[in-house]
Protein backbone atom coordinates (compact mmCIF):
# COMPACT_ATOMS: atom_id res chain seq x y z
CA UNK A 1 0.00 0.00 0.00
CA UNK A 2 1.50 3.49 -0.64
CA UNK A 3 2.04 6.48 1.42
CA UNK A 4 -0.85 9.21 2.14
CA UNK A 5 -0.64 11.38 -1.12
CA UNK A 6 -0.21 14.92 -0.95
CA UNK A 7 -1.25 16.68 -3.91
CA UNK A 8 -0.51 19.95 -5.62
CA UNK A 9 -2.95 22.00 -3.63
CA UNK A 10 -2.32 20.71 -0.39
CA UNK A 11 -5.09 18.55 -0.29
CA UNK A 12 -3.61 15.13 1.44
CA UNK A 13 -5.42 11.91 0.52
CA UNK A 14 -6.28 10.09 3.85
CA UNK A 15 -6.42 6.70 1.97
CA UNK A 16 -4.04 4.10 1.30
CA UNK A 17 -4.46 3.29 -2.42
CA UNK A 18 -2.47 0.57 -4.30
CA UNK A 19 -0.35 1.87 -7.33
CA UNK A 20 -2.49 2.49 -10.37
CA UNK A 21 -5.64 1.26 -8.82
CA UNK A 22 -8.52 2.28 -11.00
CA UNK A 23 -12.90 1.79 -10.95
CA UNK A 24 -13.96 -1.21 -12.09
CA UNK A 25 -17.58 -2.53 -13.05
CA UNK A 26 -17.21 -5.09 -10.01
CA UNK A 27 -17.27 -1.29 -7.59
CA UNK A 28 -20.59 -0.53 -9.10
CA UNK A 29 -22.41 -4.24 -8.56
CA UNK A 30 -23.62 -3.66 -4.86
CA UNK A 31 -21.78 -5.78 -3.67
CA UNK A 32 -17.83 -6.23 -1.87
CA UNK A 33 -16.44 -4.02 -4.38
CA UNK A 34 -18.67 -1.65 -3.64
CA UNK A 35 -18.68 -1.97 -0.34
CA UNK A 36 -14.90 -1.46 -0.16
CA UNK A 37 -14.83 1.49 -2.51
CA UNK A 38 -17.48 2.86 -0.49
CA UNK A 39 -15.83 2.38 2.97
CA UNK A 40 -12.20 3.52 1.49
CA UNK A 41 -12.52 6.47 -0.79
CA UNK A 42 -15.69 8.01 0.76
CA UNK A 43 -16.75 7.22 4.66
CA UNK A 44 -13.21 8.27 5.80
CA UNK A 45 -13.12 12.04 4.56
CA UNK A 46 -16.97 12.36 4.20
CA UNK A 47 -16.89 10.73 8.15
CA UNK A 48 -20.24 11.91 10.16
CA UNK A 49 -22.34 10.06 12.74
CA UNK A 50 -25.55 10.49 9.60
CA UNK A 51 -23.26 9.31 7.11
CA UNK A 52 -21.89 6.02 9.94
CA UNK A 53 -24.93 4.75 10.47
CA UNK A 54 -25.19 3.12 6.30
CA UNK A 55 -28.79 3.39 6.11
CA UNK A 56 -30.78 4.35 2.79
CA UNK A 57 -31.35 7.90 4.26
CA UNK A 58 -29.60 10.39 6.49
CA UNK A 59 -31.98 10.79 9.82
CA UNK A 60 -31.11 14.40 11.37
CA UNK A 61 -33.28 15.93 14.38
CA UNK A 62 -35.04 19.78 13.63
CA UNK A 63 -37.28 21.38 14.54
CA UNK A 64 -40.78 20.78 13.52
CA UNK A 65 -41.67 24.51 12.19
CA UNK A 66 -38.10 24.89 10.59
CA UNK A 67 -38.68 26.46 7.14
CA UNK A 68 -36.11 24.31 4.58
CA UNK A 69 -34.83 25.34 1.45
CA UNK A 70 -33.42 22.48 -0.98
CA UNK A 71 -31.50 22.18 -4.32
CA UNK A 72 -30.79 19.94 -6.76
CA UNK A 73 -27.17 20.05 -9.26
CA UNK A 74 -25.30 17.75 -11.37
CA UNK A 75 -22.06 18.32 -12.55
CA UNK A 76 -20.04 17.31 -15.60
CA UNK A 77 -17.25 19.82 -16.18
CA UNK A 78 -13.85 19.02 -18.38
CA UNK A 79 -11.38 18.89 -17.35
CA UNK A 80 -11.72 17.47 -13.80
CA UNK A 81 -8.95 19.74 -12.88
CA UNK A 82 -8.81 23.34 -13.48
CA UNK A 83 -7.15 26.07 -12.40
CA UNK A 84 -8.32 27.26 -8.62
CA UNK A 85 -10.69 24.45 -8.62
CA UNK A 86 -12.01 20.95 -9.83
CA UNK A 87 -15.35 19.03 -10.44
CA UNK A 88 -15.45 17.93 -6.61
CA UNK A 89 -14.98 21.77 -5.17
CA UNK A 90 -17.45 23.19 -7.57
CA UNK A 91 -20.02 20.24 -6.88
CA UNK A 92 -20.11 20.83 -3.34
CA UNK A 93 -19.67 24.94 -3.86
CA UNK A 94 -22.23 25.15 -6.54
CA UNK A 95 -24.87 23.36 -4.17
CA UNK A 96 -24.25 25.62 -1.28
CA UNK A 97 -24.78 28.78 -2.69
CA UNK A 98 -27.96 27.51 -4.60
CA UNK A 99 -29.59 27.25 -0.92
CA UNK A 100 -27.67 30.27 -0.12
CA UNK A 101 -29.35 32.30 -2.55
CA UNK A 102 -32.35 31.85 -0.88
CA UNK A 103 -31.28 33.45 2.39
CA UNK A 104 -30.67 30.38 4.04
CA UNK A 105 -28.37 28.43 6.21
CA UNK A 106 -26.59 25.19 4.24
CA UNK A 107 -26.42 22.06 6.58
CA UNK A 108 -26.20 18.91 4.45
CA UNK A 109 -25.35 18.03 1.53
CA UNK A 110 -25.61 14.20 -0.71
CA UNK A 111 -23.60 13.25 -3.16
CA UNK A 112 -24.23 10.52 -6.17
CA UNK A 113 -21.20 9.61 -8.35
CA UNK A 114 -21.15 8.22 -11.99
CA UNK A 115 -18.08 6.47 -12.25
CA UNK A 116 -16.55 5.76 -15.18
CA UNK A 117 -14.31 2.29 -15.52
CA UNK A 118 -10.80 2.23 -15.47
CA UNK A 119 -11.09 5.86 -14.07
CA UNK A 120 -7.90 6.10 -11.30
CA UNK A 121 -8.69 5.65 -7.86
CA UNK A 122 -6.11 8.75 -7.15
CA UNK A 123 -8.12 11.07 -8.76
CA UNK A 124 -11.58 9.86 -7.27
CA UNK A 125 -9.22 9.90 -3.98
CA UNK A 126 -8.27 13.87 -5.06
CA UNK A 127 -11.62 14.47 -6.02
CA UNK A 128 -13.55 13.14 -2.66
CA UNK A 129 -10.66 15.23 -0.16
CA UNK A 130 -11.73 18.54 -2.82
CA UNK A 131 -15.09 18.23 -1.74
CA UNK A 132 -14.76 17.12 1.99
CA UNK A 133 -12.19 20.63 2.17
CA UNK A 134 -14.74 22.67 0.54
CA UNK A 135 -17.48 20.89 2.87
CA UNK A 136 -15.13 22.04 6.29
CA UNK A 137 -14.99 25.92 4.81
CA UNK A 138 -19.12 25.84 4.01
CA UNK A 139 -19.63 24.31 7.16
CA UNK A 140 -21.63 21.75 5.64
CA UNK A 141 -22.15 17.84 6.15
CA UNK A 142 -22.51 15.19 2.82
CA UNK A 143 -24.74 12.97 4.62
CA UNK A 144 -25.54 10.90 2.25
CA UNK A 145 -24.18 9.15 -1.33
CA UNK A 146 -24.36 6.58 -4.08
CA UNK A 147 -21.58 5.53 -5.95
CA UNK A 148 -22.53 3.93 -9.86
CA UNK A 149 -19.93 2.86 -12.28
CA UNK A 150 -20.66 2.50 -16.03
CA UNK A 151 -18.44 1.32 -19.10
CA UNK A 152 -15.28 2.66 -20.27
CA UNK A 153 -15.84 5.80 -22.14
CA UNK A 154 -19.47 6.61 -21.30
CA UNK A 155 -18.86 9.39 -18.32
CA UNK A 156 -15.70 11.11 -18.71
CA UNK A 157 -14.19 10.26 -15.46
CA UNK A 158 -16.91 11.32 -13.52
CA UNK A 159 -19.88 12.75 -13.01
CA UNK A 160 -21.49 14.28 -9.61
CA UNK A 161 -24.85 15.00 -8.51
CA UNK A 162 -25.77 16.58 -5.41
CA UNK A 163 -27.93 17.56 -3.39
CA UNK A 164 -28.48 20.71 -0.66
CA UNK A 165 -30.44 21.50 2.00
CA UNK A 166 -30.79 24.53 4.67
CA UNK A 167 -32.35 26.58 7.09
CA UNK A 168 -34.15 29.18 6.28
CA UNK A 169 -33.99 31.79 8.57
CA UNK A 170 -37.44 33.27 10.02
CA UNK A 171 -38.70 37.00 8.31
CA UNK A 172 -36.10 36.22 5.20
CA UNK A 173 -38.11 36.38 1.55
CA UNK A 174 -35.44 36.15 -0.69
CA UNK A 175 -36.37 35.36 -4.66
CA UNK A 176 -36.37 36.31 -7.99
CA UNK A 177 -39.69 38.20 -7.60
CA UNK A 178 -38.56 40.07 -4.86
CA UNK A 179 -36.95 42.83 -6.75
CA UNK A 180 -38.42 46.79 -6.76
CA UNK A 181 -38.04 49.67 -8.21
CA UNK A 182 -35.65 52.12 -6.90
CA UNK A 183 -33.54 48.64 -5.93
CA UNK A 184 -29.74 49.17 -5.84
CA UNK A 185 -27.91 46.12 -8.01
CA UNK A 186 -24.41 45.05 -6.43
CA UNK A 187 -22.30 42.21 -7.71
CA UNK A 188 -19.71 40.49 -5.32
CA UNK A 189 -16.42 40.92 -7.34
CA UNK A 190 -15.37 41.02 -11.09
CA UNK A 191 -16.99 38.23 -13.44
CA UNK A 192 -15.93 35.31 -15.81
CA UNK A 193 -12.92 33.84 -13.77
CA UNK A 194 -14.23 30.40 -13.95
CA UNK A 195 -15.74 30.23 -17.42
CA UNK A 196 -12.44 31.60 -18.73
CA UNK A 197 -10.22 29.12 -16.19
CA UNK A 198 -12.26 25.81 -17.95
CA UNK A 199 -11.44 27.04 -20.88
CA UNK A 200 -7.48 27.69 -20.79
CA UNK A 201 -7.41 24.38 -18.79
CA UNK A 202 -8.88 22.60 -21.79
CA UNK A 203 -6.09 24.37 -24.17
CA UNK A 204 -8.65 25.83 -26.68
CA UNK A 205 -7.66 29.27 -25.57
CA UNK A 206 -4.61 29.20 -28.23
CA UNK A 207 -2.89 31.61 -25.68
CA UNK A 208 -1.67 31.38 -22.38
CA UNK A 209 -4.51 32.63 -19.89
CA UNK A 210 -3.15 33.37 -15.92
CA UNK A 211 -7.04 33.21 -14.83
CA UNK A 212 -8.28 30.93 -11.71
CA UNK A 213 -11.52 29.85 -11.01
CA UNK A 214 -13.62 32.18 -8.79
CA UNK A 215 -15.48 28.73 -7.36
CA UNK A 216 -15.89 29.38 -3.89
CA UNK A 217 -18.87 28.92 -0.87
CA UNK A 218 -20.58 32.08 -0.39
CA UNK A 219 -22.69 31.03 2.72
CA UNK A 220 -20.54 32.90 4.76
CA UNK A 221 -21.13 35.95 2.66
CA UNK A 222 -24.70 35.87 2.65
CA UNK A 223 -24.76 35.77 6.16
CA UNK A 224 -23.23 38.74 7.08
CA UNK A 225 -24.80 40.39 4.57
CA UNK A 226 -28.37 39.40 6.25
CA UNK A 227 -26.75 40.41 9.47
CA UNK A 228 -26.44 44.18 7.68
CA UNK A 229 -29.50 44.23 6.07
CA UNK A 230 -33.05 43.15 6.58
CA UNK A 231 -33.86 44.93 3.22
CA UNK A 232 -32.30 42.21 0.81
CA UNK A 233 -34.63 41.59 -1.86
CA UNK A 234 -32.87 39.27 -4.30
CA UNK A 235 -29.94 37.24 -4.41
CA UNK A 236 -28.52 35.30 -7.34
CA UNK A 237 -25.02 33.36 -8.47
CA UNK A 238 -24.77 33.81 -12.11
CA UNK A 239 -23.63 31.02 -13.47
CA UNK A 240 -24.27 29.43 -16.74
CA UNK A 241 -25.00 31.78 -18.74
CA UNK A 242 -23.55 34.55 -16.79
CA UNK A 243 -24.63 38.04 -15.51
CA UNK A 244 -26.48 38.92 -18.44
CA UNK A 245 -29.49 35.90 -18.58
CA UNK A 246 -29.29 35.96 -14.38
CA UNK A 247 -30.68 39.19 -14.56
CA UNK A 248 -32.39 39.01 -17.30
CA UNK A 249 -34.61 36.05 -15.23
CA UNK A 250 -34.73 38.02 -12.53
CA UNK A 251 -35.95 41.24 -14.39
CA UNK A 252 -39.17 38.67 -15.67
CA UNK A 253 -39.73 37.35 -12.50
CA UNK A 254 -40.16 40.90 -11.05
CA UNK A 255 -41.72 42.49 -13.73
CA UNK A 256 -39.04 45.29 -13.69
CA UNK A 257 -36.36 46.87 -15.85
CA UNK A 258 -32.65 46.39 -14.57
CA UNK A 259 -30.02 49.12 -15.67
CA UNK A 260 -26.35 48.58 -15.89
CA UNK A 261 -24.08 50.74 -15.57
CA UNK A 262 -21.26 49.65 -18.13
CA UNK A 263 -18.01 51.36 -16.82
CA UNK A 264 -18.42 50.02 -13.14
CA UNK A 265 -18.79 46.32 -14.33
CA UNK A 266 -15.47 45.06 -12.95
CA UNK A 267 -13.76 42.54 -15.38
CA UNK A 268 -10.17 41.15 -14.37
CA UNK A 269 -7.65 42.51 -17.45
CA UNK A 270 -6.69 38.60 -18.30
CA UNK A 271 -10.19 37.73 -18.59
CA UNK A 272 -10.82 41.05 -20.79
CA UNK A 273 -8.46 40.12 -23.25
CA UNK A 274 -9.11 36.45 -23.67
CA UNK A 275 -12.92 37.52 -24.45
CA UNK A 276 -11.68 39.94 -26.90
CA UNK A 277 -9.42 37.14 -28.93
CA UNK A 278 -11.98 34.70 -28.48
CA UNK A 279 -15.73 37.28 -29.45
CA UNK A 280 -16.71 36.83 -26.17
CA UNK A 281 -18.96 39.05 -23.59
CA UNK A 282 -18.06 38.61 -19.98
CA UNK A 283 -21.33 38.83 -19.18
CA UNK A 284 -22.15 35.70 -20.23
CA UNK A 285 -19.27 33.75 -18.90
CA UNK A 286 -20.09 31.48 -16.50
CA UNK A 287 -18.61 32.31 -12.79
CA UNK A 288 -18.63 30.42 -9.92
CA UNK A 289 -17.93 32.19 -6.88
CA UNK A 290 -19.51 35.62 -7.57
CA UNK A 291 -22.96 36.96 -6.37
CA UNK A 292 -25.63 39.12 -7.64
CA UNK A 293 -27.70 41.33 -4.82
CA UNK A 294 -30.82 43.68 -5.08
CA UNK A 295 -30.80 45.65 -2.19
CA UNK A 296 -33.49 48.19 -0.91
CA UNK A 297 -31.37 51.76 -1.74
CA UNK A 298 -31.61 52.86 2.07
CA UNK A 299 -29.56 49.90 2.61
CA UNK A 300 -27.12 49.60 -0.52
CA UNK A 301 -24.18 51.49 1.12
CA UNK A 302 -24.17 49.56 4.22
CA UNK A 303 -24.80 45.84 2.45
CA UNK A 304 -21.77 47.22 0.32
CA UNK A 305 -19.49 47.74 3.68
CA UNK A 306 -20.18 44.42 4.93
CA UNK A 307 -19.32 42.22 2.01
CA UNK A 308 -16.06 44.09 1.09
CA UNK A 309 -15.08 42.83 4.75
CA UNK A 310 -15.48 39.58 3.87
CA UNK A 311 -13.11 37.45 2.09
CA UNK A 312 -15.21 36.65 -0.88
CA UNK A 313 -16.91 40.33 -1.18
CA UNK A 314 -13.74 42.25 -1.05
CA UNK A 315 -14.27 43.49 -4.57
CA UNK A 316 -17.90 43.93 -4.27
CA UNK A 317 -19.53 46.84 -6.43
CA UNK A 318 -22.50 48.80 -6.95
CA UNK A 319 -23.01 47.78 -10.81
CA UNK A 320 -26.74 48.95 -11.72
CA UNK A 321 -30.39 49.82 -9.94
CA UNK A 322 -33.87 48.48 -10.47
CA UNK A 323 -36.54 50.59 -12.39
CA UNK A 324 -40.13 50.44 -13.17
CA UNK A 325 -39.54 50.11 -16.71
CA UNK A 326 -38.82 48.56 -19.37
CA UNK A 327 -40.86 45.70 -17.79
CA UNK A 328 -38.69 42.51 -18.31
CA UNK A 329 -35.90 44.01 -19.34
CA UNK A 330 -32.11 44.34 -19.25
CA UNK A 331 -30.68 47.62 -20.00
CA UNK A 332 -26.71 48.55 -20.09
CA UNK A 333 -25.49 52.58 -19.86
CA UNK A 334 -22.58 52.73 -21.69
CA UNK A 335 -19.43 54.63 -21.12
CA UNK A 336 -20.51 56.91 -23.84
CA UNK A 337 -24.01 57.77 -22.20
CA UNK A 338 -26.65 55.80 -24.65
CA UNK A 339 -28.61 52.91 -23.91
CA UNK A 340 -28.33 49.40 -25.21
CA UNK A 341 -30.42 46.06 -24.73
CA UNK A 342 -28.62 43.09 -22.69
CA UNK A 343 -30.27 40.26 -23.68
CA UNK A 344 -30.19 36.25 -22.11
CA UNK A 345 -27.97 34.52 -23.72
CA UNK A 346 -28.95 32.23 -27.25
CA UNK A 347 -27.77 28.59 -27.14
CA UNK A 348 -24.36 27.14 -25.68
CA UNK A 349 -21.59 29.47 -25.68
CA UNK A 350 -19.00 27.38 -23.13
CA UNK A 351 -20.43 23.66 -22.81
CA UNK A 352 -19.18 21.24 -19.98
CA UNK A 353 -18.17 24.45 -17.91
CA UNK A 354 -20.06 23.09 -14.70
Amino acid sequence: MSEKMVYLDGLVCPIPLKHDEKVMMGHGSGGKMSRDLIQRVFMTPFDNEILRAGNDAGVHDAATCARLAMSTDSHVVWPLFFPGGDIGKLAVCGTVNDVAMMGAAPQYLTAGFILEEVLEMATLARIVSSMQAAALVAGVRIVAGDTKVVQRGKADGVYINTAGIGLALDGVEIGGDQAQPGDTLILSGPIGDHGIAVLAARGELGFEADVESDVAPLNHLVAAMLEASDNIHVLRDPTRGGVASTLNEIAGQSQVGIVLYEEKIPVRTAVQAACEMLGFDPLYIANEGKLLAIVGREDAYAVLATMRQTQYGEEAVIIGEVKENPKGRVLMKTAIGSLRVVDMLAGEMLPRIC
